[in-house]
């Protein structure tokens, strides 16, 4: 709730239509609900430049939360004690980090993979 933006037509446009297909959930605690989705069955891997294994060993059978940091800051304490594992994107050794949208496009991309590709395509 604290730290996210509101739904606007900015980020509808950038969201490219998705905002009309991915629900938006607000929580006002992010561990606790992290916490809450772990004690329902979810594999939360938090995405971290630190991580202690590339993205594509850390994704499981399990359903899967991806939990991504702020821009710069990464991932707050509390959020990075409530996932079950952290997990790197590799590109270079130059670039150790990404920018959060690309990011998320790269793991839900891995995800896809993960999980055979998108159902259209099976």
């Amino acid at each position: 709730d604290r730290h996210s933006p509101n739904e606007s037509g900015a980020m509808a446009k950038s969201a490219s239509g998705a905002l009309d297909l991915v629900p938006m959930v607000r929580v006002p605690n992010l561990a606790r609900a992290l916490k809450q989705i772990g004690e329902h069955g979810f594999w939360r891997i938090g995405l971290d430049s630190k991580g202690s294994q590339r993205l594509r060993t850390a994704i499981t059978t399990d359903p899967t939360a991806l939990v991504l940091g702020g821009e710069g800051k990464g991932l707050r304490r509390l959020t990075r004690d409530k996932c079950d594992g952290l997990a790197r994107i590799s590109i270079a050794p130059a670039l150790p980090s990404l920018n959060v949208s690309a990011t998320a496009a790269i793991a839900l991309y891995e995800l896809c993979r993960a999980d055979g590709g998108p159902e259209e395509t099976r």
